[in-house]
């Protein structure tokens, strides 16, 4: 599996319609990492290959997506994304989190089995 790329449209139909939702309720069938990210962010595409085989490894387990702040700044806003790269980690059942920063790809894989995969 790849990484997916993530408009604010995309992010409505499959992951939450925060305009018709108040409550949080995750779309999707698996967890979900999306990362906020801008194409001019050293540690962002630092991490993007990471991501890459993140993707390869979980397959079908987890779903990431990605979000183009400087495009989707709506989404951005909703978040409140102050600083790239950001990841939100989303479990099936729950309230999604956000960890600011790039982690390095055995702290990824460690909060991605805590946070979605346990």
């Amino acid at each position: 599996m790849k990484t997916i790329q993530l408009t604010s449209e995309k992010f409505k139909s499959d992951v939450f319609d925060y305009t018709k939702d108040k409550e949080w309720k995750f779309k999707g069938e698996v967890p979900a990492l999306i990362d906020f990210y801008a194409d001019w962010c050293g540690p962002c595409q630092m991490i993007a290959p990471v991501l890459e085989e993140l993707a390869a490894e979980y397959g079908d387990k987890l779903v990431i997506y990605k979000v183009d702040t400087e495009v989707e700044q709506e989404l951005s806003a909703m978040f409140q994304i102050r600083s790239i790269p950001s990841m939100l980690f989303i479990p099936l059942e729950g309230q999604p989190k956000m960890q600011a920063g790039a982690l390095p790809k055995p702290h990824l894989k460690e909060a991605i089995d805590k946070e979605l995969l346990s």
